[in-house]
């Protein structure tokens, strides 16, 4: 069984969610989920993979958080040719701007953005949201 990652980074839990609702369409779809935060897991894991999923909310000035999912990110970037990857995450404030220069970021590096400019919800997901990341995970499943 194939199994893909989903990797994230989570203050409030609300990216959790997310995370959790990808690793249900992963497994709906038949394959192995692989759902843990960032410090879980090595970037280098990820270097053969040919998809997975990475998640973190809007921080600071709508940032990645620089602590972990930052350098986590600027490790794998290096190997994110050819990639498909799936983003999403939470936020308090703003627009959603760390998403789209996150998957600019990724996009430039070498990557497909599975949904154009990434999954994200304002505050805790709402069954939509949670509806468009099951439905996420299966697409990445069938990658």
């Amino acid at each position: 069984m194939e199994r893909i990652h989903i990797v994230y980074w989570t203050m409030s839990g609300n990216t959790a969610m997310m995370a959790d609702a990808i690793g249900q369409g992963v497994k709906d779809a038949g394959k192995e989920a692989i759902v843990q935060t960032v410090s879980e897991i090595a970037a280098s894991e990820l270097f053969d993979e040919n998809c997975f999923a990475l998640g973190c909310p809007a921080m600071g000035a709508e940032v990645l958080e620089e602590n972990e999912m930052e350098p986590f990110v600027e490790e794998l970037e290096q190997h994110c040719s050819n990639k498909t990857i799936l983003l999403f995450g939470s936020y308090g404030w703003g627009d959603g701007q760390w998403m789209r220069d996150w998957c600019d970021r990724l996009s430039s590096a070498g990557a497909t953005i599975l949904y154009d400019e990434g999954i994200i919800a304002q505050g805790t997901p709402d069954d939509g949201t949670l509806a468009t990341c099951v439905e996420a995970g299966k697409k990445l499943a069938q990658l």
